[in-house]
């Protein structure tokens, strides 16, 4: 401690602190004393700010800059490039899609619908709704597949694939389904919908499921007069029968819409573009519906009764050449392809190629009667066996020599009384051959039968100089020569027409979306045979169904004259080529002195009872036949029948 004691400190006075010794007050014009610098420790640090000023101009020019850049992108849109981004912009904001046209109707003679099409819908969907960014889940396809694919009968990966297309607003899940089917896809849509606005962890993964209206072609009578109809494809195209034949008529033509859409809906405050689609025409046929279902009853039953491959029956009006009835067996139901056998899609009464056996003689009889070689009444001897050629010929049951007229030769089916009357029809057989050849093509045999139907064959008929040695006795009684049934049935048609054959018709006429009904063309008529020989023939072919003898007296109706003709030949196996099994058949027309309808009847390789054609067909063709005759209201002439003699007394 210090001796030096501590200085004294004056007290201030009244006026104010005291003046430090040795400094005065400083007066104007004098410099401020500085006042000694503080102790640093006596106090809290002061931080001095700096000017705010510089930082100022930066935020200004980085925000111009940013502006500038705003700026140059903004005429760049919407001057530079505003033709691009409003091409754009239109692309996505407006879509457009096919207004598909009314596929015609398919009527039979009276208007009775046998094809018609009906409300449906191709359901589609728009993938871009189904992406992770769309939806916040990642199998959004997966779930809505497993949802939708038994709904619409498709393959739940199918489906799945579609929903994952990229790069592409439209997809088509399903063709043609129901409304039923869009009804309950709609319901399950609402509800889903409706359980997400509540709970945000579900997800309406049905939402970009759309629907587009169509129409799918339905068949109200299953598989009647399928044969005839046809079907229509996937696309909508005819795919067999008339819808294919007549496809274009049916068809019509497709419009096309454009309009604003915003998340897969139409926006309806904005305008749209329609090109109105344009219905196709309705078909009417000249089948009778009624007439057709006896047709097609009668020969599946006995294609069954029979176990045989198949079988045909047609029935023509004899003066105008309609087909009332063309019916096979066995068929396939349009609505349900799925469930059809491929051999039975088709026409096989026009498609069949086939020797047509003894039905075929009608056509040998003509040329002999038309060229005056023989009259009914002329004795031919039928020897029990006949060797011409390389070959010895019999006929159908052993006998011994029968003595029987032209006419008995008919009515019996002799093929050696046959082939020793056709060998009359010249001086040489090679002539008689050309002769019977001219005949066989006026008939219409190897000749498309006018009809133009899809997959129609025109048979097999070679010319007269290239038959072979076997060939010129065979053709004469319906082998060696291939036809369809349709052209056997025109063959008697004419004969019943009084010796014209007329072109059988399908199609009576079209009418258009203004209702005009436009006819059919007529069909184009050749005269054949006389009237005479036509009307002799007629009695003639009596003399098989009314004569005790005759092979088809199982065909007789009470109280009508009935003309026709058994047949029955060695069938060509068309898988391997060679001939197994039998092709029976029968023809005719009724009443025989005043023909208006023809039935013919034909069923391929019976394998149960018997396979004579008089036996299997016979009572088909009567059935048939009965229920046109009562249909058309045709009544019986009332004359006696000719009766002509079968045999003569040597």
């Amino acid at each position: 401690m210090s001796d030096r004691e501590p200085p004294r400190r004056r007290p201030p006075g009244p006026a104010g602190p005291a003046r430090r010794p040795g400094r005065n007050r400083p007066g104007p014009g004098t410099r401020p004393v500085r006042r000694p610098a503080a102790n640093r420790s006596d106090g809290p640090r002061l931080i001095r700010l700096g000017s705010p000023r510089p930082r100022l101009r930066m935020v200004s020019l980085a925000l111009t800059l940013v502006m500038i850049a705003f700026v140059v992108r903004l005429l760049q849109v919407q001057a530079v490039d505003a033709g691009t981004y409003a091409a754009k912009a239109e692309q996505n904001r407006y879509v457009g899609r096919t207004l598909a046209a009314e596929r015609g109707g398919i009527t039979d003679r009276d208007g009775v619908e046998l094809a018609t099409s009906v409300d449906a819908y191709d359901i589609t969907a728009d993938p871009t709704m189904f992406t992770r960014e769309a939806t916040e889940v990642g199998d959004a396809p997966e779930q809505a597949a497993a949802l939708l694919g038994p709904i619409i009968g498709q393959d739940v990966d199918t489906v799945a694939r579609k929903l994952r297309t990229e790069n592409t607003r439209y997809v088509l899940l399903a063709h043609r389904r129901t409304p039923q089917v869009w009804q309950q896809i709609k319901d399950l849509k609402s509800t889903l919908g409706t359980k997400a606005e509540t709970d945000r962890s579900t997800v309406n993964v049905l939402a970009g499921v759309l629907a587009v209206p169509a129409s799918k072609r339905v068949y109200p009578n299953g598989d009647l007069a399928a044969g005839i109809l046809g079907w229509v494809n996937a696309e909508g195209k005819g795919g067999g029968g008339i819808e294919q034949q007549l496809d274009k008529e049916l068809t019509g033509k497709d419009g096309k819409i454009r309009y604003a859409q915003s998340g897969g809906r139409q926006v309806p405050t904005v305008g749209s573009t329609e090109t109105p689609a344009v219905a196709g025409s309705d078909v009417e046929l000249t089948i009778d519906r009624d007439i057709q279902w006896a047709a097609q009853d009668a020969i599946t039953e006995q294609v069954k009764k029979s176990r045989a491959d198949r079988g045909y029956v047609i029935v023509q009006d004899t003066k105008t050449g309609q087909i009332l009835a063309m019916a096979n067996a066995p068929g396939f139901d349009p609505n349900d392809l799925t469930q059809a056998d491929a051999a039975a899609m088709g026409n096989a009464a026009l498609q069949d190629a086939y020797e047509p056996g003894s039905t075929a003689k009608l056509m040998s009889m003509a040329a002999v009667l038309q060229e005056n070689a023989a009259t009914p009444a002329t004795h031919v001897v039928v020897p029990n066996r006949l060797h011409r050629g390389d070959r010895l010929f019999q006929d159908d049951v052993d006998h011994k020599t029968w003595h029987l007229t032209l006419n008995g030769v008919l009515a019996m089916s002799s093929n050696i009384g046959t082939i020793l009357a056709t060998g009359q029809l010249g001086k040489t057989q090679k002539q008689a051959n050309q002769v019977l050849y001219s005949y066989l093509r006026k008939f219409g045999i190897g000749s498309p039968t006018g009809l133009g139907f899809p997959g129609e064959t025109a048979g097999i008929l070679a010319p007269a100089d290239k038959w072979s040695t076997s060939q010129q006795y065979t053709i004469p009684f319906g082998q060696g020569v291939s036809i369809n049934a349709m052209q056997a049935a025109s063959v008697y048609s004419t004969i019943a027409n009084g010796g014209v054959r007329v072109e059988p018709t399908l199609v009576r006429g079209t009418k258009g979306p203004d209702g005009r009904f436009t006819p059919a063309a007529e069909p184009r008529k050749n005269r054949v045979v006389s009237e005479k020989t036509a009307k002799t023939l007629a009695q003639m072919l009596e003399s098989v169904v009314d004569d005790k003898q005759g092979t088809g007296i199982r065909a007789r109706i009470p109280g009508y004259r009935v003309a026709g003709k058994t047949g029955t030949a060695n069938r060509v196996d068309p898988a391997t080529g060679k001939y197994h099994g039998y092709t029976s058949s029968f023809a005719g027309f009724a009443p025989a002195d005043k023909p208006r309808i023809t039935v013919y009847c034909a069923i391929q390789n019976a394998t149960k009872g018997s396979y004579f054609g008089g036996q299997i067909c016979g009572p088909v063709f009567k059935q048939v036949m009965e229920f046109a005759l009562k249909t058309l209201q045709v009544p019986p002439t009332g004359a006696p029948a000719a009766r002509l003699p079968v045999e003569f007394k040597p």
